[in-house]
C-alpha cells in the first residue's frame, strides 16, 4: 500500500513568516497543496536591515494567520495532517524560537508528531520537492546569509565543499544596494540596475580565485564599490544614473564569475565520485539571480551535466522547502519531542570545520 503524507512547515528563521502544506505519496513527486509569506520589508524599510526584535515580535503576531491560511487554502484541518515541521535554526533566534513554540503548541494540543528542519537543509532538498532530484547532487546553496557548496547524499547528509569566510553573496547585494541609494531587498534592486550598465567599465577583483578550492569571500568585493562610488563622486560631485548601472553592472559580473569558477571546482570534485545521475542544483534568494543562473546553466551544459533552479517563488525563505524536508525526515523514521530547542547555528555538515563569520540573515553553518 502506498503511503500518503501530508505535513504542515512553518518557517520564520528571518523576516519572512511561512506556513504551507506540503503531501506526498511514496514513489511520486511531491505537491505543495498551499504556500502562504507574509513578509516584513516595510516593518524594516526605515532601518536598512532587518531587525530581530521587530522581525520576531511580528513573527509571533502573524504565525497563527500564516497557518490558518495555508490549512483553509489546501481545504484541509488539523487533524488530517501527519506531522507538523518547523524550522528549528539556524537564523535570528528570537524568529527561529517564535516558529518552534508555535508548532509545539499546535502538537502538544493535537499529539501530532513534531519535525525539527534545518533551515539550510530545506533549501538544500527544494530541487527534490521541484524536480524528484535523485541523491547524491551537487548543490550551491546562495543566499543572504549563507553561501555554501553541498553534495546531497540524503535528506541529513550533506558534505560541505566550500562555503563563505565573511559576506554571503546575498548580504553584498543588499550591501551594495544601501551604498548606491537603491531600495531592499538589494538583490532585485542591483540586478535591476546592472540590466541598463556596461560590466566592463569597472573592474571589481574576483575574491579567492587565485587560490584553491571552493571556498568564496565578498566582503572585499563590497569594500571594492564603495571605494570605486567614492572617488567617482570625489570627481564628478556625484552619481549619474549610468554610474550607478555600471556599478551595479560592474559588481555582479564579479558575483557571477566567481561563483562560476568555483562551480567548476566544485562540480569537478564531485564528478570524481562517478554520480549515476550527476546533478547540479541552485537554491536560495539569490538563486533567483537570472545572471547567475545563466552562468551556472552555461558550466553544466559544457560539462555535459543536468542543472537545475527552483521557481523564484521558492528561491527565498518560504515554509514549502520546510514542510517537505520534514516530510523526508519523517519517512525515514526520525521526529522530535516538545522538549525540540531552537538552534541560531546548526550546520548541515557535521564532520566539516564550522565557517568563520557570521552574516547579517543569519549565522553562518
Amino acid at each position: 500500500m502506498v503511503q500518503t503524507l501530508t505535513v504542515l512547515g512553518l518557517e520564520s528563521s528571518c523576516d519572512d513568516t511561512a506556513a504551507a502544506v506540503v503531501r506526498q505519496a511514496q514513489g511520486r513527486r511531491a505537491e505543495i497543496l498551499s504556500s502562504i509569506v507574509h513578509g516584513q520589508t516595510e516593518l524594516h524599510s526605515a532601518y536598512g536591515g532587518v531587525v530581530p526584535e521587530i522581525a520576531a515580535r511580528a513573527h509571533a503576531e502573524k504565525l497563527d494567520i500564516c497557518v490558518q491560511q495555508a490549512l483553509d487554502t489546501a481545504g484541509l484541518a488539523l487533524h488530517n495532517l501527519d506531522a507538523v515541521a518547523v524550522t528549528a535554526g539556524p537564523g535570528l533566534i528570537g524568529g527561529v524560537i517564535s516558529g518552534v513554540m508555535c508548532a509545539k503548541g499546535i502538537c502538544a494540543a493535537t499529539g501530532l508528531p513534531l519535525i525539527g528542519v534545518n533551515h539550510l537543509a530545506g533549501h538544500a532538498l527544494t530541487p527534490r520537492l521541484t524536480d524528484g532530484v535523485a541523491f547524491p547532487y551537487l548543490m550551491l546553496l546562495v543566499s543572504g546569509g549563507h553561501c555554501q557548496y553541498l553534495i546531497a547524499h540524503g535528506p541529513e547528509q550533506f558534505s560541505r565543499l566550500g562555503g563563505t569566510i565573511d559576506d554571503a553573496p546575498g548580504e553584498a547585494f543588499d550591501k551594495t544596494a544601501r551604498l548606491l541609494g537603491l531600495l531592499q531587498p538589494g538583490g532585485p534592486s542591483v540586478e535591476a540596475e546592472a540590466r541598463n550598465g556596461d560590466p566592463s567599465r569597472f573592474r571589481f577583483p574576483r575574491p579567492l580565485l587565485d587560490r584553491p578550492g571552493c571556498d568564496l569571500s565578498f566582503s572585499g568585493l563590497k569594500t571594492a564599490l564603495m571605494r570605486m562610488r567614492d572617488q567617482i563622486v570625489e570627481e564628478k560631485g556625484g552619481l549619474t544614473r549610468q554610474d550607478r548601472a555600471d556599478l551595479c553592472a560592474g559588481f555582479q559580473q564579479a558575483v557571477v564569475d566567481t561563483l562560476a569558477e568555483k562551480t567548476r571546482r566544485a562540480l569537478a570534485v564531485y564528478l570524481e565520485s562517478k554520480p549515476a545521475e550527476p546533478v547540479v542544483s541552485v537554491a536560495g534568494g539569490v538563486a533567483a539571480n537570472s545572471a547567475i543562473r545563466s552562468a551556472l546553466e552555461t558550466i553544466c551544459d559544457e560539462a555535459g551535466t543536468k542543472f537545475t533552479a527552483p521557481p523564484h517563488e521558492l528561491c527565498t525563505d518560504n515554509a514549502a522547502m520546510i514542510a517537505y524536508a520534514g516530510l523526508e525526515r519523517f519517512r525515514q523514521g526520525a521526529h522530535d519531542g516538545l522538549d525540540l530547542t531552537a538552534r541560531p547555528r546548526w550546520p548541515l555538515d557535521q564532520t566539516s570545520p564550522a565557517m568563520l563569520g557570521g552574516g547579517r540573515k543569519g549565522a553562518k553553518a
